[in-house]
């Protein structure tokens, strides 16, 4: 199951790492993340430099990354885990302005990966998920997440 949030008060802002990822945070300590398409406010001091195409952080460095206080206006945010590749086409990363796949249901952008979120004009969040185990633990804290498929 995908979810969107559009409308909710357990975020500061779109898309704060943070809280968005706290229901299921533990579940993902065995990552690497893939980062893309990346538009943020840093409003403190961040570990990863602003106008990169891409990143790829291990879990300690996503962990900084995602405790900080950085509201992502636009990107892509994939896991993958540790024992998997993270395989990059550098000629067709990740992305989300002008992507009409970022609504469709599934279609994961980088195909391992667990869950990826994308952050769209920091108006909404999709977040879409492989296991459903997650998009449960998922939406039984964001009750008021809405089905992507209902979405549009």
């Amino acid at each position: 199951m995908n979810w969107i949030l559009k409308n909710t008060d357990k975020l500061e802002f779109h898309t704060s790492l943070t809280e968005l990822l706290y229901p299921i945070f533990e579940d993902l300590k065995n990552c690497n993340w893939v980062l893309s398409d990346l538009d943020f406010i840093a409003h403190e001091e961040i570990t990863i430099e602003f106008g990169k195409e891409y990143y790829i952080l291990d879990e300690k460095d996503f962990e900084k990354f995602a405790k900080a206080k950085v509201q992502i206006i636009w990107g892509v945010i994939s896991a993958i885990p540790k024992n998997e590749s993270i395989e990059l086409d550098i000629n067709n990363l990740p992305y989300v302005e002008g992507n009409d796949d970022v609504w469709k249901d599934g279609n994961l952008q980088l195909s391992n990966s667990l869950i990826e979120i994308i952050a769209f004009d920091s108006s909404y969040t999709i977040i879409k998920f492989k296991s459903l185990n997650l998009s449960e633990k998922f939406k039984k804290y964001f009750d008021e997440a809405i089905e992507l498929e209902k979405y549009k």
